[in-house]
């Protein structure tokens, strides 16, 4: 990185060195993921830079989901998501600077504990458009997921084994979506309905 601005340094060194964890961690895959807990199950939104993410979580927050991680999903080996807690990352529309936002700021909470993914939501941000999701199957999810996946080419055996896992008793629902705030109250209503038709 070449700058005079220091913290522009240190940001960059902060993001390599997160990306040098996911890449090479033993234990652990790192999807590029924001995530959040609902009633006791991940909610994954996979999805690089400038996807639309991070405004995604927090509008989620707001409305009552428990934070996880807005850069990246962290599985284990069962497939579970792993808490990878640091301050939001938020970009205004159309500026490249970010600004941090923590958990305290949102009124929200920070989840501690592994969740089973529920939820897979497979979308990019298109300005003024309604959601109208369709569902995957299981293997899509997991090519949605790996597509995402840090350690992919490194590691891709125990990437899908631990992707397919993940998504083993998830839905899978793909989209591209509109304004986050609108979103993220029909994720929750689609969620609550959900619940109410299982036997």
């Amino acid at each position: 990185a070449r700058t005079k601005d220091i913290d522009e340094v240190f940001d960059t060194l902060e993001s390599d060195l997160r990306l040098v964890v996911a890449e090479f961690a033993r234990n652990r895959v790192f999807v590029h993921a924001g995530v959040v807990g609902w009633k006791g199950h991940a909610i994954l939104i996979p999805g690089r830079s400038y996807s639309g993410k991070s405004t995604l979580v927090s509008e989620l927050v707001k409305a009552g989901a428990t934070y996880y991680s807005d850069e990246f999903a962290v599985l284990d080996a069962r497939g579970r998501v792993h808490p990878f807690r640091k301050p939001l990352e938020i970009r205004e529309e159309g500026q490249f600077k970010q600004t941090r936002v923590s958990i305290d700021e949102l009124g929200g909470r920070a989840g501690t504990k592994p969740l089973p993914v529920g939820l897979v939501l497979v979308s990019q941000y298109k300005k003024g458009i309604r959601w109208r999701p369709r569902r995957l199957s299981p293997g899509e999810g997991v090519l949605a997921l790996l597509a995402n996946t840090v350690s992919a080419r490194r590691s891709p055996e125990k990437a899908l084994a631990a992707l397919e896992q993940a998504v083993s008793k998830a839905q899978i629902l793909k989209g591209s979506r509109g304004e986050a705030s609108q979103l993220s109250e029909a994720i929750i209503g689609h969620l609550e309905e959900k619940k109410r038709d299982r036997p």
